[in-house]
């Protein structure tokens, strides 16, 4: 019994310590101090969690990584950029990952505010829809053609090393699907002098 239960208290921690992962405290960590199976597989399960944490930050991080980043291009691109960010509060205790947001407000300010001849605006918003989190950037820049629309969704949908266009988008829609699973991504919308949406 003695034998039996060495070997089942280990595996009890470790499926613990994986159901904390899998409902996100990504600080969980897996006790390593023995010298079987279970422990390289502790040591397995370790690792995958640091980089997971690496990977994973707080949504409220991000959104104070974006607001700095407009404000160095609003006094950059003064006469032309106004931006507003509207994360709604109850999102701050979700995790999302890293480079999320801002490769889609570089694509607004740098393919469609710098093109507008009057002054453009860039909205960032976050909301909860049931228990999906919806971001969302806008801008009322230049928008696009409907077969540099069509084209655009088509390269986001490759993989990053294979599209030659948008490549910072397809990386954001990679991650987001590799991550969270294929039912979720990015998905943009545009019209020629109406701006973009992503």
């Amino acid at each position: 019994m003695m034998i039996v239960a060495g070997i089942i208290k280990p595996i009890q921690e470790l499926s613990q310590v994986t159901r904390q992962i899998s409902q996100g405290d990504f600080s969980a960590r897996a006790r390593t101090d023995t010298n079987d199976e279970v422990a390289v597989l502790a040591d397995s399960v370790n690792s995958m969690t640091e980089s997971l944490e690496e990977l994973v930050g707080k949504i409220k991080e991000e959104e104070l990584h974006i607001r700095s980043y407009l404000e160095i291009q609003q006094v950059r691109y003064r006469d032309i950029l106004e931006y507003r960010i509207d994360i709604a509060p109850e999102l701050y205790r979700y995790k999302i990952l890293k480079l999320t947001l801002q490769p889609l407000v570089e694509n607004s300010l740098y393919h469609g505010i710098k093109y507008k001849r009057a002054k453009g605006v860039i909205v960032v918003t976050g909301k909860l829809l049931g228990d999906t989190v919806l971001f969302q950037v806008q801008d009322n820049g230049v928008g696009m053609e409907k077969e540099e629309l069509d084209n655009l969704r088509s390269e986001i949908m490759k993989p990053c090393q294979d599209t030659g266009k948008g490549f910072g988008l397809a990386n954001v829609n990679e991650r987001i699907r590799m991550n969270f699973g294929v039912e979720y991504g990015m998905e943009i919308d545009s019209a020629p002098g109406q701006g973009s949406s992503a």
